[in-house]
């Protein structure tokens, strides 16, 4: 019984003890009078709000300490932070007393070892008290390491069972990137009995600007384990950056010789350590690495700190320089509001489509206005994920993945953006301009929803290969996407339009991202009138335009054509049969060379307003430069819109439909060219009932002016909701008398093409004709009315006209007393002058003019009006 008592209370006794031995202290209870009790100078510090000691001192050219018990002197490691706010000198540093003899660490009696931080030389440096207040320096630390004016650091020492002390530094504040400031061997003191901190501080400004925490004091565990290798990365095509998993020796780490690298690379040309982090070596080779071949580096010799040496470390690396499309924008959330179960964060996610492993550093993301600051040192690896966000949204992400932030994360537009990725050198990786569109989904693109890319091996096709994330969460940040599947793109190219920059420059539109290296050869584009291509390249970052350079200035008013032949897009479709295009020297519209030639004023239910141009002129004109405008309640132009952003060719002849809703009029009425259509939005109201509809040019002049009303209408339409308004005659006036009702064959509007109800002014040598012989007025697109064109021999004619049915009755008065031109013409509806249909059959056309000077002359002609058979 005696002998098991006595064995409990040895182990009592010796736990007791060990416990005692080691300290741990963080501050995280506020105070410092208790577990574990410190003592000394105690009003001359505090317990910060982080937690962490903080001198409180304001006593000018004082010393001052804090201790607390500590027996552990052998055998032993001491680790703690440091913060000194100040740029130290001889008046103002911190000793740190490892052991101590005495609580009071100012007594001369006191004996130990201490590490100054600070002094005349900046440096970090362990020394020895002995009895009588003399000091020794046994390790002598690099000079200038804490001459700034704030000071973060991490101090361990270790002090093993030979009496051999290695002093470390980190001043990354991390305790990842310790350096040794060198060893020594002292066995003078063994035994401690406490550690504590002095200060010694001259002026106000060094008050209170002494910071301590983390500290570790323990027994001192021998590292047997060598170091071994984390990573080898190639930096560029002939230097490797070698992580090992600790800090390693200089000596060893620096001889070329133990590191190799096969397929005939062999040893390094120099090997230098990382001044900053001593884990990294950075190894320069004389041959450059062979792109996409994958290497392996062996490595014999090198030692850690404590003298372990790795013998055959091995690790794979590869030097692959980044293609287009190997990092994809794969997930954009650019509306999270409102929540569905994601943060209130705008990200992008990247996803790594390549074989090889992609360091990031360095690269940039931009939108049309912002360029991101530099994406930090980040590996993507092969088939892996990682979101890239601003700052203030990384704790938030961390959760679903590995996120990255940047400087200047450009701010997402909700309705649509250019956003594209930049490796570090500059070349365009990728680029996504999405719309709200991509979404298909009416209550997804209010917000909450990320847009997901379905097949990330087809990474420019738009719209087909984007829609809103199907997880309930709202989107998939960090991980593969909940789209994600088989969308192959087999649908070839085309060519939009092409504009004229100048003379000899031009610029090709295409509908999607193109092949750029196949794209720039000169031979894939043939001209006609002599031009012949002397320079192309394609556009970056989207790559679907192409600048071309010309041999042969360009004639004003020429019309030029391109033919695009063996281009592709970015997976290998070629352009089919939409590869030509016109284009020319623009000049500025005047006044009619754009005539309004169809409005449609009051859309069906899910409609859209629309406004037909024609150019009437022989200029090419760049819609770029024109606006659509109405009339305020004051008479005054308002609502001013430019047609477009972009220069977009409007050519003699040719028809352009401006409306905020392209899609919702081609899916209502015929559209025999879908490219005649131009999105204005805002586009200016135009009222159901009447209204102005104004074109002006760059300088504000009206080039023409509809002032339309609902009663233009042919008037047996009982309802003219969806029915356009036509033009007659482009070379007629504005007026009502040259505008009908689009016919109903035609589905009462023709955007985009010609005018049902068009019918030139044929401009007769003679006095009146009247055409067609039959007309039938249903509206049905064929001879709706008749035209009873004249030609006067000179100006100033006045003409009455009256039509007579077939027993001789006036049943219409179709002009009176009305002032003509020249030429021109006067529209019979087949109604009464009470509005009522008029039977079929023949009718007499009784014209009389006459004119100031008394001349006179009376003309009959014969039509026949005919009825459809019910």
């Amino acid at each position: 019984m005696a002998r098991n008592f006595i064995s409990c209370f040895c182990i009592f006794l010796f736990t007791g003890l060990f416990s005692k031995a080691q300290l741990s202290e963080n501050f995280n209870d506020g105070d410092f009078t208790d577990n574990p009790k410190w003592s000394g100078n105690a009003p001359g510090f505090i317990v910060n709000s982080s937690f962490q000691l903080q001198s409180n001192n304001t006593v000018a050219n004082s010393n001052y300490f804090l201790t607390t018990p500590n027996s552990l002197a052998t055998s032993a490691q001491w680790e703690m932070y440091i913060r000194m706010g100040f740029n130290p000198s001889s008046a103002n540093y911190i000793d740190i007393y490892l052991t101590a003899s005495d609580a009071d660490l100012a007594l001369n009696s006191n004996t130990g070892y201490f590490v100054r931080i600070g002094n005349t030389d900046d440096e970090i440096s362990l020394y020895r008290k002995d009895a009588g207040g003399i000091v020794t320096r046994i390790i002598d630390g690099s000079n200038g390491v804490v001459s700034n004016s704030n000071n973060a650091m991490k101090v361990r020492v270790i002090r093993d069972a030979g009496n051999q002390w290695i002093l470390y530094r980190d001043m990354s504040g991390t305790g990842d990137a310790y350096i040794s400031e060198g060893t020594v061997t002292d066995d003078r003191y063994t035994v401690s009995s406490f550690f504590g901190f002095s200060i010694k501080q001259s002026t106000a400004s060094f008050f209170q600007k002494h910071f301590f925490d983390d500290i570790e004091i323990r027994n001192y565990e021998p590292d047997i384990t060598p170091p071994f290798v984390q990573s080898a990365a190639a930096i560029s095509s002939n230097t490797l950056d070698v992580l090992f998993n600790e800090p390693v020796e200089s000596v060893s780490s620096l001889l070329a010789t133990n590191y190799s690298v096969n397929n005939n690379l062999g040893n390094p040309a120099t090997a230098i350590q990382d001044a900053v982090n001593p884990s990294v070596v950075h190894l320069t080779f004389a041959t450059a690495f062979t792109n996409g071949t994958v290497y392996t580096l062996t490595i014999n010799g090198i030692r850690d700190l404590a003298g372990n040496i790795i013998l055959n470390g091995t690790a794979n690396f590869s030097f692959y320089i980044p293609q287009r499309y190997n990092v994809v924008i794969d997930e954009i959330m650019a509306d999270p509001v409102p929540q569905v179960g994601l943060p209130n964060s705008e990200w992008i996610e990247l996803r790594n489509t390549s074989a090889f492993p992609i360091n990031l550093e360095g690269w940039k993301l931009s939108d049309v206005t912002v360029t991101s600051g530099d994406i930090p040192d980040f590996i993507l690896q092969p088939d892996s994920f990682v979101i890239v966000c601003g700052a203030s949204a990384v704790s938030s992400l961390a959760p679903f993945g590995k996120v990255i932030s940047v400087t200047r994360f450009p701010s997402l537009d909700n309705d649509g953006d250019l956003i594209s990725l930049f490796s570090s050198a500059g070349k365009a990786i990728h680029s996504v301009q999405y719309t709200s569109l991509w979404y298909k989904n009416e209550l997804k693109k209010d917000g909450g929803w990320a847009l997901e890319m379905i097949n990330t091996k087809n990474p420019c096709s738009g719209i087909s290969n984007w829609t809103a994330s199907k997880d309930v969460r709202g989107g998939t940040p960090g991980e593969k996407n909940s789209v994600d599947g088989i969308n192959m793109d087999k649908t070839a190219p085309k060519l939009l339009r092409s504009f004229a920059i100048d003379n000899t420059n031009i610029t090709l539109f295409f509908d999607k991202p193109l092949d750029s290296l196949g794209a720039a050869a000169l031979n894939n584009y043939m001209f006609d009138n002599g031009i012949v291509p002397i320079h192309v390249e394609t556009i970056s970052p989207v790559f679907d335009k192409v600048h071309i350079v010309l041999n042969t200035p360009m004639i004003t008013g020429t019309v030029y054509t391109v033919t695009v032949v063996n281009v592709s897009d970015c997976i290998g479709n070629t352009i089919g049969i939409k590869n030509k295009a016109r284009f020319g020297l623009s000049q500025e519209a005047d006044s009619l060379d754009i005539v309004v030639n169809e409005v449609l004023f009051n859309p069906k239910t899910g409609g859209a307003d629309y406004v037909e141009l024609y150019n009437r002129s022989q200029k090419i004109i760049d819609l770029s430069q024109i606006f659509i405008a109405n009339r305020n309640s004051s008479n005054v132009i308002s609502s001013i819109q430019r047609i477009t952003g972009e220069s977009i060719l409007f050519f003699p002849g040719d028809f352009t439909v401006l409306t905020p809703d392209p899609e919702a009029v081609k899916s209502q009425y015929l559209a025999t060219n879908p490219d005649a259509f131009i999105q204005v939005s805002p586009m200016p109201s135009f009222p159901d009932d009447a209204g102005y509809v104004i074109i002006l040019n760059n300088q504000g002049l009206i080039t023409d002016e509809v002032h339309y009303a609902d009663k233009w209408h042919f008037p047996l339409i009982s309802n003219t909701e969806g029915v356009s308004l036509e033009r007659i005659d482009y070379d007629g006036p504005s007026l009502q008398n040259n505008f009908h009702s689009a016919a109903t064959s035609a589905g009462y509007g023709t955007p985009g093409y010609k005018n049902s109800q068009y019918r030139i002014n044929e401009q007769i040598k003679g006095e009146i004709k009247v055409t067609p012989g039959i007309f039938s007025p249903d509206n049905d697109g064929i001879d709706d009315f008749a035209m009873v064109e004249y030609n006067f021999p000179s100006p100033g004619y006045v003409t009455n006209i009256i039509i007579f049915d077939a027993s001789g009755r006036a049943v219409r008065y179709l002009q009176r007393n009305a002032l003509g031109s020249l030429k021109g013409y006067y529209r019979w509806d087949g109604l009464d002058d009470k509005n009522r249909n008029l039977p079929q059959g023949i009718y007499i056309i009784y014209t009389e003019i006459f004119n100031k000077d008394g001349k006179k002359k009376q003309f009959k002609n014969t039509i026949v009006l005919a009825r459809r058979t019910q």
